[in-house]
């Protein structure tokens, strides 16, 4: 990892961030239209090119559910469902928050009331790994919201299954469909649908560049939670932090893909030169090594700043998770726009997400600033009614005149006129 030191926080805002991926958009754009076009037999066709064995059914079948659970162990399951546990008391505080409200104005009554969407689709990346907990975080606020049709999409293995921990975690939770399909050509049969999978409402889940630029392109289709990937880690740590969890930290995250965005901003140049001997000397002995030396070499990097400074470039950033690693918390308290806040030293990010109660579904390209992780207020809509009497349109209509002769719309007037006559 490279050391910065930042003198000028525009200048560096500008050289550091997550790569653009609009590098992908005609590839990704040409298998939306041919899956939009030729449906499964494209979804077919693209699960064999990316390294999927064949596949003779997208759906996965109760036969293969009940297989799936022979394959995992008891431990497994347990993790499982204390996970959901774990996060259904969170998300069901939340909804328990949701109140239907009445407001009455001299004859006109306005309703505003908490409604699940009717379906969702949830896409759990596989690929290098496999991510069951991705299945527990989406599925889980969505059946608190009580969302009826909820579908799971993830990447099949070389044989052309989906791993059999993801179908568990997926069943446990209450998906209702899960298929044999991931990539971009999963986001575009979930957005207008095919022989077998029928389009949703909503798409939800991370993904990688391919799936984020998916999702991207599809949002005037289809609604969608966030950019949600790759990885964003963000560790803040002071002269008192401990430079071996950060390094670990770092580590953790950087593990998922080579496109991860990775890194420590700190106060003293001691500290950034410890943190980066650390990792170095820690890629020398470990699993998944290239993958984390990949993501640490071209996008990783470790700030040397004031703390001023510091706080605004978080703030800037807005990263997916942000730990800070300090023991005087409090001096970061006005930065607020991250996606996830970990504080104090034994809140590691890998530890969220799994087993917290927080969900791990959360925003990155710095959409932290605009909205939070994903939650039960994804997967309902405010609906509001109106019902107003004569009276009351007899009440306001020399304001509501106003208002339409000022944006010229005189219609608009007379279609409230007509019912005073």
């Amino acid at each position: 990892m490279k050391i910065i030191s930042i003198t000028n926080k525009k200048q560096f805002l500008n050289k550091i961030g997550t790569k653009n991926s609009s590098k992908y958009q005609k590839i990704v754009e040409s298998i939306l239209k041919d899956v939009k076009k030729n449906g499964d037999t494209a979804l077919k066709k693209y699960e064999k090119k990316f390294g999927a064995g064949k596949i003779s059914s997208l759906r996965v079948s109760k036969r293969e559910i009940d297989n799936a659970y022979s394959k995992v162990s008891t431990r497994d399951i347990s993790a499982i469902k204390l996970a959901k546990s774990r996060l259904s008391k969170a998300e069901s505080a939340v909804k328990r928050q949701f109140k239907d409200i009445t407001i009455k104005f001299n004859g006109t009554k306005l309703s505003k009331s908490f409604v699940p969407i009717d379906s969702v689709g949830c896409y759990v990346p596989g690929g290098s790994a496999r991510y069951p907990s991705s299945a527990i975080m989406s599925v889980i606020p969505a059946k608190i919201a009580g969302v009826k049709r909820i579908v799971i999409v993830s990447p099949p293995d070389s044989s052309g299954n989906i791993d059999p921990l993801t179908i568990v975690a997926a069943d446990v939770c209450g998906a209702t469909e899960i298929y044999k399909t991931g990539g971009a050509q999963s986001i575009a049969a979930l957005t207008y649908g095919t022989r077998t999978i029928k389009k949703v409402d909503k798409i939800v889940g991370p993904g990688g560049s391919f799936v984020t630029l998916a999702k991207y392109l599809v949002s005037n289709n289809v609604s969608i939670d966030m950019i949600a990937g790759p990885t964003e880690l963000g560790v803040i740590i002071d002269s008192e932090g401990d430079v071996e969890l950060a390094a670990l930290d770092l580590i953790s995250q950087a593990e998922h893909s080579s496109d991860t965005f990775c890194y420590a901003l700190t106060t003293s140049n001691s500290i950034a030169k410890r943190i980066q001997s650390s990792v170095n000397s820690k890629l020398k002995n470990m699993q998944r090594s290239n993958i984390v030396k990949s993501s640490l070499e071209s996008n990783g990097f470790i700030g040397v700043g004031k703390t001023s400074d510091i706080i605004e470039i978080a703030n800037e950033l807005a990263p997916e998770h942000l730990e800070i690693i300090s023991k005087n918390v409090k001096k970061w308290n006005k930065i607020k726009n991250p996606g996830l806040i970990l504080s104090g030293k034994n809140s590691p990010s890998s530890a969220s997400d799994y087993l917290l109660g927080s969900n791990h579904i959360l925003p990155t390209n710095r959409f932290g600033k605009t909205r939070g992780s994903l939650s039960v207020l994804d997967f309902v809509k405010l609906l509001t009614k109106i019902e107003t009497s004569k009276k009351d349109l007899q009440k306001i209509s020399k304001s509501l005149e106003n208002f339409t002769l000022a944006e010229g719309l005189p219609n608009h007037y007379e279609a409230v006129r007509g019912r005073l006559l």
